[in-house]
């Protein structure tokens, strides 16, 4: 079979990030065009024994040093001699990243990096994401059968063995990032489904809810900041990605409302603030950060509401976990249940810090409104009308104070995946103790504490942009032989 492929360059040596970061971006684009080209042109004219290819960049990095870094430091280096590659997609994307995670492996070990083209395909229908002018028709719809000519996105590199510890190096060569190319097309091409709004929106910080009521409160803050000169925030995204720059500005609704809607307070930097309504349970806030892990954002934490399961708290107080009881069971297979998933502490004092500038309440005072302890994640909304005396004695051994359906899953696919989180709860019922979430209630209470919650998430995220990247990603999170980047 004739194979066509795009003209392949030697590679090359750096020493420089930022020239790196221009050769892999130069190499996607080459190879990508080159896709979108001949797929345009086999939809013409179909083609016969021929299979047209190209192919993702790779990193790839080398050293012989025991040389220990600072070690201090949980990433841009590697933990032993070896061999390292990563293949890498929409380097326009991560260019930021790119740089900075490079820059670092090249500093920290006085070694070059070299760029080239990996052995990997890239799928036709990753190369042609983002333009609307090509479309992947059905299977049996085309002339021709897709997979004889193109490749198509392939399992075997498609999966989360790096992150999940399972990974088995080839010919010795070591992964150098948590995400292969295709995972991380996959997730992209995921999210622009899920959330009806591009990748290129999402912030460095980005927060989970489980109600509606909390992006009415979001878009009423982003609007008072666009309005503010002074506020650094530069552009409000909503779905469907309808961008407004002025807090006056109307936005239309879309027509059809997606699985997670999702909403993006910007700043230049890309240190802005995203929203993410996931709904209820535990399935939804797995697929969320499954794919939103991808683009290395720098924090995520839950702010969303739950059952108070001790007669001492009151509707309305909040809730800072310390610690999970995890029986959500969607992780079950990648992360068991037995691995503790650790309280970090730069997420809880920006947490802590937000509920008293907020609340104006501070030191003992502030025990009146907040507790700290153990949140129970379940995966059954109706759990409380099986039998009492199973659940309610877990409840009462793990010390549980709150529970919900998404927090405790937030927060392991996290550590899973690197990522620092938090979780910050307000209590809207008490089904243990009578107080049950009815639709007067809960108006009443909607009213008042969403409001307030939500400032609290926002004031943790601004604390959080303002602390040093090498203070925030946690050495807590890095396993035994952990990848160079983030």
């Amino acid at each position: 079979m004739k194979i066509l492929t795009p003209d392949t360059p030697h590679p090359q040596e750096f020493t420089d990030a930022t020239a790196a970061v221009d050769c892999l971006t130069a190499l996607y684009m080459q190879a990508t065009e080159f896709l979108r080209d001949n797929f345009a042109s086999v939809l013409e004219t179909p083609v016969t024994n021929t299979r047209i290819r190209a192919f993702y960049p790779e990193v790839r990095f080398a050293t012989s040093s025991y040389a220990q870094v600072d070690s201090r430091l949980s990433f841009g280096h590697v933990s032993s001699p070896g061999r390292f590659a990563a293949t890498i997609t929409r380097p326009d994307l991560f260019r930021n990243y790119l740089i900075q995670q490079i820059g670092l492996l090249i500093e920290n070990h006085g070694q070059p990096v070299t760029i080239g083209l990996s052995d990997t395909p890239i799928p036709v229908h990753f190369a042609v994401t983002g333009d609307n002018a090509v479309n992947i028709p059905q299977d049996g719809a085309a002339d021709f059968t897709l997979r004889d000519i193109f490749d198509v996105p392939d399992l075997s590199t498609t999966n989360d063995d790096i992150v999940n510890g399972t990974y088995q190096p080839v010919d010795e060569l070591r992964p150098l990032a948590p995400f292969t190319a295709q995972r991380v097309d996959y997730s992209l091409a995921r999210l622009a489904h899920y959330t009806a709004t591009d990748p290129e929106h999402f912030q460095c910080h980005v927060m989970f809810t489980n109600y509606q009521f909390y992006v009415t409160e979001f878009e009423e803050y982003a609007r008072k900041q666009l309005n503010d000169p002074d506020s650094g925030y530069t552009s409000f995204v909503s779905t469907g990605n309808v961008e407004i720059t002025d807090g006056d500005t109307p936005i239309a609704e879309t027509m059809k409302t997606p699985q997670m809607p999702t909403y993006h307070l910007k700043r230049a930097d890309g240190s802005g603030i995203t929203l993410v309504n996931i709904g209820v349970g535990p399935s939804n806030a797995k697929t969320a950060t499954d794919h939103i892990a991808v683009l290395r954002p720098h924090a995520w934490i839950m702010v969303g509401h739950c059952a108070g399961l001790r007669n001492t708290q009151a509707l309305g107080d909040f809730v800072l976990a310390h610690a999970y009881l995890r029986e959500d069971h969607v992780l079950d297979d990648d992360l068991p249940v037995w691995i503790p998933i650790p309280a970090l502490a730069e997420i809880q004092i920006a947490l802590e810090q937000s509920v008293a500038q907020v609340t104006q309440l501070e030191g003992y005072e502030l025990k009146r409104i907040m507790r700290t302890g153990t949140v129970a994640t379940i995966d059954n909304r109706n759990w409380e009308l099986r039998d009492q005396s199973g659940p309610v004695q877990r409840l009462s051994q793990s010390r549980a104070i709150a529970l919900d359906m998404e927090s405790a899953t937030i927060a392991a696919n996290g550590y899973r995946f690197r990522v620092p989180y938090g979780t910050l709860l307000c209590v809207s019922d008490k089904p243990l103790h009578g107080e049950l979430k009815l639709p007067g209630m809960a108006s009443d209470f909607y009213k008042t504490q969403v409001s307030r919650h939500l400032m609290i998430g926002i004031r943790a995220m601004e604390l959080l942009r303002s602390t040093p990247l090498e203070r925030i990603h946690s050495r807590k999170l890095r396993s035994f032989d952990e990848t160079a980047f983030l």
